[in-house]
């Protein structure tokens, strides 16, 4: 099972958007996980203008918004 990380902010419309496009991607080897990078400074620093972030797990390579479902499905094979 892969994990995607989400890094956003709660009540961020943007974050809800690319939820929806990550919920649509109909694999069920793939996990979500939310991180509300509100709650950390370093994550702040790094994310705050960016957000929504995705993230695949062991990668260093992230994608920020904005970004559509076709970006999306290119970012998760390349990784």
């Amino acid at each position: 099972m892969k994990t995607i990380f989400l890094y956003g902010t709660e009540y961020c419309h943007l974050c809800e958007q690319a939820e929806e496009l990550l919920r649509n991607l109909s694999d069920p080897h793939i996990r979500i996980e939310k991180v509300d990078i509100s709650e950390d400074d370093e994550l702040m620093e790094r994310y705050s203008l960016r957000i929504p972030v995705v993230r695949l797990e062991h990668n260093t390579n992230d994608l920020g918004w904005p970004f559509d479902s076709c970006g999306l499905q290119e970012y998760l094979e390349g990784s």
